[in-house]
């Protein structure tokens, strides 16, 4: 296809205080194999404090293309939707500013949303670390395993297809946001997944091709990473609330898991027998924890073993408590309430 045949892509990328990650995206971007005359970079910034302002800037005094905009709100799904309101390309995609996209990725994205027909098409998402310490090191690799992340089909699946789950950095039509709206204000997290299951409810088609490829920068510590999943879960109880169906089985393991080890352990103090589902519960996962940790680490270096089941630990209670939370407050308490996306 002829450059001048290629469809205007527009790049929305929500960020505030990211100098850290800024500009190893943009140029992921600016290098891609696709045509720049054909090419919009719209950073949307909320009011950063740091010098993403100041880099982004330089960016955008070199390529033409690449546009500056603010977000006095401060949150992502606002950035988002004044992305999507600006943005004079006919296919948009929303991108992380932690993320950086494979060379190939426009190409992909362009030439399955067109030979498809899908409304959306997305690929693979890997974690890296910068920081090279053990643990940070270690994240990524119980983050993009089956054990870590519950088999998330953009992180574990080789196979292309339709699928019924959200993806990554989806190619959109944008005349998508005009048939069912655009991307949910109240959902600070979960935006995605949100409005890629509208896009199912409405019956449209989600392709995803493992060829489309993109990492993202994962939190570098433990805390970090117990904050940032605990948030996670949290807020997919919010969603799950909010259009009150399950997207996946699986988001419930994690809060199962913890509810089933919280619950048999207070009521073995009632009724003693209890304590020993709570040992068969807790022993069965430190011998899963640590078969994975082990098979991982003869793959990439035994130093990792000793780290691996913490950093597996930290995923899964974190996770598992903030969506329990997330059911009491949304669910029970019903603080909640549902509101139509204007």
């Amino acid at each position: 296809m002829e450059d001048n045949n290629l469809p205007i892509v527009s790049i929305i990328i929500p960020c505030r205080n990211e100098e850290k990650f800024i500009d190893k995206c943009l140029d992921s971007i600016i290098s891609q194999n696709y045509s720049r005359g054909r090419l919009e970079i719209l950073v949307v910034d909320g009011r950063s404090e740091d010098e993403t302002r100041k880099i982004v800037a330089g960016y955008t005094s070199k390529y033409p293309f690449i546009k500056l905009l603010d977000n006095s709100a401060k949150i992502t799904p606002v950035a988002m939707n004044i992305g999507i309101r600006k943005a004079k390309g006919d296919v948009i995609i929303l991108v992380n500013a932690h993320s950086i996209l494979d060379g190939n990725f426009l190409k992909y994205s362009i030439e399955y949303l067109i030979k498809t027909g899908a409304d959306a098409v997305g690929g693979t998402l890997r974690t890296v670390n910068d920081n090279y310490s053990i643990i940070a090191q270690a994240i990524p690799l119980a983050a993009d395993s089956v054990f870590g992340t519950g088999g998330r089909r953009y992180r574990t699946r080789t196979k292309e297809g339709w699928v019924k789950d959200t993806l990554p950095y989806c190619a959109y039509h944008k005349e998508i946001f005009k048939e069912i709206g655009l991307i949910d204000e109240e959902l600070i997290r979960t935006q995605d997944a949100e409005f890629n299951y509208r896009i199912l409810r409405h019956g449209g088609k989600i392709y995803y091709t493992p060829k489309i490829k993109s990492s993202l920068h994962i939190r570098p510590t433990l805390k970090k990473l117990c904050q940032q999943h605990f948030q996670y879960g949290y807020l997919r109880a919010s969603l799950t609330q909010k259009i009150g169906i399950l997207l996946t089985w699986r988001q419930l393991i994690p809060g199962a898991f913890t509810g089933s080890l919280a619950i048999s352990l207070i009521l073995s103090i009632i009724y003693r027998p209890f304590l020993w589902l709570f040992l068969f519960i807790i022993g069965s996962y430190i011998i899963v924890n640590l078969g994975f940790s082990l098979r991982i680490s003869l793959k990439k270096g035994l130093r990792y073993f000793p780290v691996l089941p913490l950093t597996f630990v930290t995923l899964h209670f974190s996770y598992g408590i903030g969506y329990l939370k997330g059911i009491w407050d949304f669910m029970i308490l019903k603080r909640y309430k549902k509101k139509k996306i204007k």
